[in-house]
């Protein structure tokens, strides 16, 4: 920590924060340590198994599951900024994380999970194409179409999560370094600083609710117009057809955008510090985990990619 004279008044400026976590004792941590751990190792598993599925049965090298093992890497990624941490300061007293180390867990924080909320969108607008443009949808959503929207969405994540980051770490933390939360968010690092934050809560509010709302749109026209395209199929096993793979999806997209829009989208967010804590579990690690089986299990190629993989395994 440094310290700043102000006239008559000193001013601390801490360099290092505490990440208060759960409440409880050691049963209670733990407990948690246990639950931590086994959601996080069933999200590895299930991710790495989606993107090695995908990448190695080239019946599945479609748009479709190039974007679906795009999310498995990016649900990867992003329960790895929280869990190794949080699993770690549940067998510390410390829990301490620095300023660097804090600013860096923000960032990624921000930039995956708006990136995340981009390419459900994008999946979105691609079973669209495939159901409602059958015939151009292979020109529309070429190999080159594809990459381009999803170096979109790590863009627009990377613009999102640069603005979020900056505006947080250029305010002064002096009132406490200890954060209510176990990693590092806008709203409990917004509690901690000594300056005056209502634009950093205004820009929070509008750039969420903007994305929030620009990809639901997305996901709702699209889904309308795939809606009145299966009403007026013929065929009935190919309308159930379509419904079982978009209901993958829209149940994934429900998950991760009802519960950003509860906590972010919202003035105020969540009343409840402990109620927001619990809530951040789900979107950071529970959405993460139930992404693969979602997609899994409602999804015959895939089942039955699984079961060729397992198979080749077997006769190794």
């Amino acid at each position: 920590m440094a310290q700043h004279g102000n006239g008559n008044v000193s001013v601390v400026l801490w360099r290092e924060f505490v990440l208060e976590g759960f409440r409880g004792g050691v049963e209670t941590q733990a407990l948690l340590f246990a639950v931590f751990l086994a959601l996080y190792v069933v999200t590895i598993m299930g991710n790495l198994t989606m993107i090695t599925v995908i990448t190695l049965d080239a019946r599945l090298h479609s748009p479709m599951y190039f974007f679906l093992k795009n999310l498995s890497f990016l649900d990867l990624c992003y329960s790895s900024v929280f869990a190794p941490e949080a699993l770690t300061n549940f067998l510390s007293s410390s829990k301490v994380i620095s300023f660097g180390g804090c600013a860096t867990q923000l960032f990624f924080f921000s930039f995956l999970g708006t990136t995340e909320a981009f390419l459900l969108a994008v999946m979105a607008y691609d079973r669209f194409m495939a159901i409602c443009n059958p015939l151009h949808y292979p020109v529309t959503m070429s190999p080159t179409r594809c990459a381009g929207l999803v170096l979109a969405s790590y863009c627009g994540g990377c613009l999102n999560s640069i603005i979020q980051t900056s505006l947080t770490f250029q305010l002064p933390f002096c009132s406490s370094n200890h954060i209510n939360h176990f990693f590092c968010d806008v709203q409990p690092l917004l509690q901690l600083a000594c300056a005056d934050t209502a634009l950093n809560k205004l820009v929070m509010f509008v750039i969420c609710g903007c994305i929030a709302v620009s990809a639901t749109v997305v996901v709702l026209v699209s889904y309308g117009y795939i809606t009145v395209t299966v009403l007026k199929m013929h065929s009935g096993s190919r309308g159930q057809k379509v419904f079982s793979t978009c209901g993958s999806h829209l149940t994934a997209v429900t998950l991760f955008y009802g519960t950003l829009i509860v906590i972010y989208a919202q003035p105020g967010g969540v009343e409840s510090t402990e109620q927001g804590k619990f809530l951040s579990i789900f979107y950071t690690l529970v959405i993460p985990m139930l992404n693969p089986l979602i997609y899994s299990l409602r999804n015959k190629d895939v089942k039955v990619a699984l079961r060729r993989l397992g198979q080749r395994r077997a006769a190794l």
